[in-house]
C-alpha cells in the first residue's frame, strides 16, 4: 500500500509557494480468495521494483547474487488474474488509468476491454453501464476510452443539429424526455393559455430525424407546467402541471415500445397536493421522486414525495424529513450513487422574499431516516450564478453537470458547471466546451440520451416553439 501525504508550504503572505509531498510504502492484507473466472492467463514471471540504491548494485553484482539484493514489489508478484479482478477491477477508472502508467505489464492488464467494463460496473453501477452499452458507438469507442472521456471530458463538444418535421399547433412550456434514441415531447401551452395534451417523438437514431405526431389512446387532460420522466427503460410518466381548470396532482403512464400505445392513469391513494414547476426523478427504474413546484396562490412547497409504480396498488408516501430546504419551484433533482438525491437552485423563499438560488441539498434515501443536508461547496470553485429552470445532467461517478435556465444579468446559458457531490469538499468547476453552443437553455426542454448526449430545444432564439433546430452536447466521441 502506498500512502501518500502532502502538505502545502506557505509564504509570509500565506499564499502556498510550495508543496511537500511524503510517501510511505507499507505491506497490505489484501484478501486474493478463490478466482472465479479466467480473464486473464497466470504470469508466466514476476515482476520486481527496483529502488535506485539497488538498480546501482544490480550492474555491479553477480546475476547469482541479484534475486536478495534488491527488494521485490509484494503487489507485482501477484498472478495477472489477482490483480486484474481482486484489486483493479475495485479502483476508479482514474485510479486504474494511474495505474497503468506504473510500469509496462500494469500497462498491458489495463488495457483489456472486459477489465474496464467491469471497472465501469462497479463505480457507475450496472443500470448506468446498460444505459451506455445500448449506445450504438460504445462497442467502437471502447470502455477505456469512454471512461477516460466521461471522466476527464476531454471530448465534450457542443454542436447543432437540424431536423425535419413539425410540433404543431405551436406551443411553450412543454415537458420533454428521451427514451433510448428516440427524443419525446408532451403537453404544454398553446396560444391563449390552451393547455395541450398531443405526444410527438424525434428518433435520433434515424437517418433523417424528424418529430413525428404519434396518436395516443386515452390521452391524459391538458397542461403546462408538469414532468415528464423515463421509468423502466421505455415507459414515460406524467405528473402534474396546470390544466384547464386549475393545478393537478396526477399521473399518467405510457409505453412507448407497445404495439399500440395508450396512457394509463396510475391512481395512487394519498397523493400529494396539485402542483405546478415541481421537480422530478426516477429510483430504481421503478419509482417516481416529486419535490416541490407551486400550489395554489403561488405558495410554493418543500414537501418530497415518492411513488412505487411497480406495486400492485401504488400508495404516495410523504418522506418524513426533520429539516427541508426553503420552498422552491424550477429547482433540479439528479440521482447519483443508487438512491442519493442532489436538489440544486430553483426559485426559492428567503424570508419574505423570493430569490433565485444556487444552494445545493443532498438526500440518501436509502437511510432508515432520511435528512436532508445543506451541501456547503469549496469557497475557492467557480460557483454557477443563481438560477431556476436549469439544466442538470448526472453523469457517471456522483457528478452533476449544471447549464442554462433564468440567470439574473448576463451570464451565458451555455457555460458549463460542474460538481463532484462525492468528494470530501466538493468544488464547483468551470467547463470550457468547443463548438456551436446554444443561446438559451431550459431544464424542461433539454433531454439526456443514452448518459452522454444533452439535447437542448429551442436554444437559438429561446423561443421554445422552434424545435427544428436543436443543439447537441455531446461529452464523449461516440
Amino acid at each position: 500500500m502506498n500512502r501518500l501525504c502532502m502538505t502545502p508550504i506557505r509564504s509570509d503572505d500565506g499564499a502556498v509557494s510550495h508543496t511537500i509531498g511524503i510517501q510511505i510504502f507499507m505491506e497490505a492484507n489484501i484478501d486474493l480468495g478463490p478466482v472465479s473466472s479466467s480473464l486473464f492467463k497466470e504470469s508466466l514471471y514476476t515482476a520486481e521494483w527496483f529502488t535506485e540504491e539497488s538498480a546501482f548494485r544490480r550492474g555491479r553484482t553477480p546475476a547469482s547474487e541479484r534475486s536478495s539484493r534488491h527488494r521485490r514489489c509484494g503487489l507485482l508478484d501477484l498472478s495477472d488474474e489477482v490483480l486484474a479482478q481482486k484489486i483493479l477491477a475495485q479502483l476508479s477508472p482514474r485510479d486504474v488509468a494511474s495505474l497503468g502508467s506504473v510500469c509496462t505489464r500494469l500497462f498491458q492488464l489495463t488495457r483489456n476491454e472486459d477489465l474496464w467494463k467491469i471497472v465501469c460496473q462497479n463505480a457507475w453501477g450496472v443500470e448506468t453501464t446498460s444505459v451506455l452499452e445500448a449506445v450504438p458507438g460504445t462497442r467502437r469507442l471502447g470502455w477505456g476510452r469512454l471512461a477516460r472521456e466521461l471522466t476527464s471530458l476531454e471530448g465534450a463538444a457542443w454542436r447543432k443539429i437540424a431536423v425535419g418535421g413539425a410540433v404543431e399547433p405551436s406551443r411553450c412550456n412543454f415537458s420533454a424526455c428521451a427514451v433510448g434514441n428516440r427524443l419525446v415531447l408532451f403537453g404544454g401551452e398553446g396560444i391563449n393559455m390552451q393547455p395541450m395534451n398531443d405526444t410527438f417523438v424525434l428518433d435520433l437514431g434515424a437517418a433523417s430525424p424528424e418529430w413525428r405526431h404519434v396518436h395516443v389512446s386515452s390521452p391524459p387532460p391538458g397542461r403546462w407546467g408538469h414532468t415528464l420522466t423515463c421509468l423502466n427503460g421505455s415507459w414515460l410518466v406524467v405528473f402534474g402541471g396546470c390544466g384547464r381548470d386549475g393545478l393537478l396532482n396526477d399521473v399518467f403512464v405510457l409505453d412507448l415500445d407497445a404495439q399500440q400505445p395508450v396512457w394509463r392513469e396510475v391512481a395512487g391513494a394519498a397523493p400529494p397536493l396539485p402542483r405546478s414547476w415541481h421537480s422530478s426523478c426516477t429510483l430504481d427504474g421503478t419509482k417516481l421522486v416529486v419535490s416541490g413546484g407551486c400550489a395554489d396562490s403561488g405558495v410554493l412547497l418543500s414537501d418530497t414525495f415518492l411513488l412505487d409504480l411497480m406495486m400492485d396498488k401504488p400508495m404516495w408516501k410523504e418522506i418524513p424529513v426533520s429539516w427541508s430546504p426553503p420552498s422552491r419551484l424550477g429547482h433540479s433533482l439528479s440521482v447519483y450513487e443508487g438512491r442519493k438525491i442532489l436538489m440544486f437552485g430553483g426559485f426559492a423563499k428567503s424570508g419574505s422574499l423570493k430569490l433565485r438560488s444556487s444552494d445545493v441539498y443532498t438526500i440518501d434515501l436509502a437511510e432508515e431516516e432520511p435528512n436532508w443536508k445543506h451541501l456547503v461547496s469549496n469557497p475557492g470553485g467557480s460557483v454557477p450564478p443563481p438560477r431556476l429552470d436549469h439544466v442538470a445532467v448526472s453523469l457517471p461517478g456522483g457528478r452533476v453537470l449544471i447549464f442554462g435556465g433564468s440567470i439574473a444579468g448576463l451570464h451565458s446559458a451555455s457555460q458549463l458547471y460542474l460538481l463532484d457531490a462525492t468528494e470530501e469538499k466538493p468544488t464547483w468547476r468551470r467547463l470550457d466546451v468547443p463548438g456551436q453552443k446554444p443561446k438559451f437553455a431550459w431544464g424542461h426542454s433539454t433531454c439526456v440520451v443514452g448518459g452522454t448526449r444533452a439535447v437542448v430545444l429551442g436554444g437559438e432564439t429561446g423561443e421554445e416553439w422552434i424545435l427544428n433546430e436543436l443543439h447537441e452536447l455531446s461529452l464523449a466521441t461516440i
